[in-house]
């Protein structure tokens, strides 16, 4: 058995240290005293970690390496001819790395009016003819590729949904060349995660296979990423968790950050830790130019493990649906509905048909917890709803407007379509006569206009004529044209009623008034500051 031996000075090291705090304070200078620190190491010419006061830090990723890169594969995507290569985000944003590159035919892509580009449409096949003449080529099939792990020795294998996305045919291939056909298990768009099998023709064969880490990462934590960048292929780079929670924009779920070189083809490949375990799914990049900077994002294996099982049981992932559009709440927010901070999710709007529709939720209710356990944020909601089983009915406790209130609430499934999730009742149309009022209402810093209808009755909601230029409805975003329909929770046909709502407002204590805005087809609540009078 090896045992490790402290590391400690020599007498003479501390004699030679004495000698000089003892100059040091002749001459004048402090000196702040530290106590040393024993590194305890491995007493082996191989050994791999090196044991700290802090945990193990690595000699070499060698050894890990050879562990987990057999069940590391390659993801080869063959798509449709008609399809084209996914464009890279705007700069700056996350970005996939893995979107296909199309073939370069080396023609110039002018514009229709210019004086070439008949020349160029009229080119013979084997030039690489782009136009739409009778010698125009069949679209080719576009290739992508990625990266993946195996999680079973019976081959099933995890890769992201963006880069099988649209295939018409999935191979996979491991380090030491050898490549197999695979077949689409299920996917999940939400979380980006893909799951495939491997087909093969021996009976039996099995696959070296890796497993999910069961404890989070801490931030600091020594990590490697193995994948296919560039079509390289068994490309191992190493880094730390740079940060944890991160929001990059795609849904409710939360991303680690780490600075492992991430690069297209890295999509959907693992991240370890030291004792080879996957600690995350790589999915996106952070940057300007589409390559690697230092930050990647990769999906918690806690996330994907959960729904993994899923699709690997019945090849779909439910959950269960709320049908609210909801918003972050801020402190104007949290003063206008009585909030004691700004936690909670603000209800926008409810969707039509969907399950809070049949329930006592409305617009403006602030979601402050679900069965007894507190919601931060809108995204906390979301999350905390898709955990439910579909057909649960959850109780759903809301501050209106400095009432609490418990609501029942049936969950739905979750829509595969993003978009049905989103509709929403369409207000009823209404036909304003031109006999506009305009009011001055200095607390909120506007203007506004009351329609009169023909037949006397006004037309839904108050529109803004005027924003004052410097007051905080203006820093809000609010403009001519943005229609109020409702103040405090109530709605409101005329300028005297959102009069009303600011006195109310005020005689309850608020030091803001929530508007419920429509600018065009949007709708949004906006918590504007009253004016001290």
């Amino acid at each position: 058995m090896l045992k490790p031996a402290p590391v400690k000075s020599t007498t003479s090291t501390r004699t030679r240290a004495l000698a000089g705090m003892a100059i040091a304070a002749a001459l004048g200078g402090a000196l702040v005293a530290t106590p040393q620190l024993e590194v305890y190491a491995q007493q082996r010419s191989d050994a791999q970690t090196i044991q700290t006061p802090f945990g193990r830090a690595p000699l070499t990723f060698a050894d890990i390496v050879e562990k987990v890169k057999p069940a590391v594969v390659s993801i080869h995507v063959t798509n449709g001819g008609d399809r084209l290569a996914r464009r890279m985000p705007r700069q700056g944003a996350p970005n996939t790395p893995n979107a296909p590159t199309p073939p370069n035919r080396g023609l110039p892509d002018l514009p229709d009016d210019h004086p070439l580009n008949e020349f160029f449409r009229n080119l013979p096949r084997e030039f690489g003819n782009r136009g739409g003449t009778p010698n125009a080529p069949t679209p080719r099939p576009s290739l992508a590729q990625g990266s993946g792990f195996v999680i079973s020795a019976d081959g099933y294998v995890v890769t992201n949904n963006h880069v099988i996305d649209g295939a018409s045919k999935i191979s996979v291939s491991f380090d030491r060349d050898n490549k197999f056909d695979a077949e689409l298990v299920g996917t999940d768009p939400r979380t980006d995660i893909a799951l495939l099998k491997i087909k093969t023709e021996k009976a039996g064969q099995t696959f070296e296979h890796v497993r999910f880490a069961p404890k989070e990462a801490r931030v600091g934590d020594w990590v490697i990423a193995v994948g296919n960048p560039f079509g390289l292929g068994g490309t191992v780079t190493a880094g730390i968790v740079s940060a944890s929670g991160r929001d990059i924009g795609s849904g409710p779920y939360d991303y680690i950050q780490i600075d492992a070189a991430v690069n297209r083809g890295n999509s959907g490949g693992p991240t370890f830790n030291l004792d080879g375990e996957v600690i995350g799914v790589n999915t996106a990049i952070y940057s300007p130019s589409g390559g690697n900077v230092g930050i990647a994002f990769a999906i918690p294996a806690k996330t994907a493990e959960e729904v993994v099982a899923q699709l690997r049981s019945k090849g779909t992932v439910s959950r269960g649906w709320l049908g609210v559009k909801i918003e972050n709440i801020n402190e104007d927010t949290a003063s206008s509905l009585g909030l004691p901070q700004a936690r909670g999710a603000l209800v926008n709007e409810i969707t039509a048909g969907g399950p809070a529709a049949a329930s006592q939720l409305r617009a403006g209710d602030a979601i402050v917890s679900v069965n007894g356990a507190e919601i931060r944020d809108s995204r906390d909601l979301a999350r905390k709803i898709a955990e439910f089983a579909p057909g649960t009915t959850v109780r759903i406790e809301v501050m209106r407007f400095g009432k609490s209130e418990a609501v029942p609430v049936k969950l739905g499934t979750f829509p595969a379509n993003p978009d049905v999730a989103m509709q929403t009742q369409p207000a009823p149309d209404r036909q304003p006569a031109p006999t506009p009022t305009i009011t001055e209402l200095d607390q909120l810093g506007l203007s506004l206009t009351t329609t009169v209808g023909r037949s006397g009755e006004t037309s839904e909601g108050v529109a803004i004529s005027e924003v004052k230029s410097g007051s905080d409805a203006a820093g809000k975003g609010l403009k001519s044209g943005d229609v109020i329909l409702e103040v405090q929770g109530q709605k409101v046909a005329n300028a005297a009623d959102v009069e009303a709502g600011v006195k109310r407002a005020k005689s309850d204590g608020r030091r803001a008034v929530l508007l419920r805005v429509k600018s065009g087809d949007v709708l949004r609540f906006v918590a504007v500051q009253l004016k001290a009078s």
